[in-house]
């Protein structure tokens, strides 16, 4: 690539960038609390493209406007070899372009139930609202019923919110994906369901459920790690979240 098609390739990436940071695109890729980086990184592409353009504009201006005089002592210059730019390099904009155009799905239940659970004793348990329903996420609720033994549970409403998984077994699970940093090191997290389960269960569908604390739990079939489970009193479909990541790893 010459000078040009590179400042284009960084522009472009950059734009990429901005208009994903600008979006909800962006938490397909990474969490939340990265936008501002996410958006500065565009933004430099951005700048560093228009330097780059600029500077080869800039050069190739000067050196059509004061031209050098032939030396009539040199010998003549042997005849000039072009080599044209690998066409190939082009394709470093297909993936660019599917950043653009094409919004990939988050993690769901087929990654869910072929990984193991991953939940973390929490560091700290935040107090709790002492009336009304707990409005918890499945990362949270999971960290108190196993790493708490319910203690901040037991005798409350409940409500939690994730996608649908099934094991082999057909055990259901309500599941989040949390992450560190970004969708690549997305983990689940598991909370079986027991109770009032809807009779048609489709993988994948987000759903809201209302149910209280149950000390049963079981080991996951994939890592053998812990998952506590929630009596669900009602359960409810509700569209996909925004952002379909939990990012309550450790607190």
């Amino acid at each position: 690539m010459n000078r040009q098609a590179q400042s284009a390739v960084l522009f472009l990436l950059g734009a990429s960038l901005l208009h994903a940071g600008t979006t909800d695109l962006y938490l397909r890729y990474v969490k939340a609390g990265l936008q501002p980086l996410l958006l500065a990184a565009g933004a430099v592409l951005i700048a560093t493209a228009l330097a780059t353009a600029w500077y080869e504009w800039r050069a190739t201006s000067r050196k059509k406007s004061t031209p050098e005089p032939p030396d009539p002592a040199a010998p003549p210059a042997p005849a000039a070899h072009m080599h044209p730019e690998p066409r190939i390099s082009w394709l470093l904009v297909l993936p660019l372009l599917a950043l653009i155009l094409v919004a990939p799905p988050a993690l769901g239940s087929y990654s869910a139930t072929r990984t193991g659970t991953s939940l973390q004793e929490p560091l700290a348990y935040p107090a709790l609202p002492a009336t009304g329903p707990l409005r918890l996420s499945v990362v949270d609720y999971a960290g108190r019923a196993v790493y708490d033994d319910g203690r901040t549970l037991t005798g409350r409403r409940i409500q939690l919110t994730g996608f649908l998984a099934l094991d082999r077994d057909g055990t259901p699970y309500l599941v989040r994906m949390a992450l560190n940093c970004c969708a690549a090191d997305a983990q689940p997290v598991k909370v079986g369901l027991t109770g009032r389960i809807p009779p048609v269960l489709q993988p994948d569908t987000w759903l809201e459920i209302t149910g209280t604390y149950t000390p049963h739990r079981v080991k996951d079939p994939v890592n053998d790690g812990p998952i506590p489970f929630i009596e669900v009193a009602a359960a409810r479909p509700v569209p996909t979240p925004k952002d379909p990541y939990d990012e309550t790893w450790n607190t």
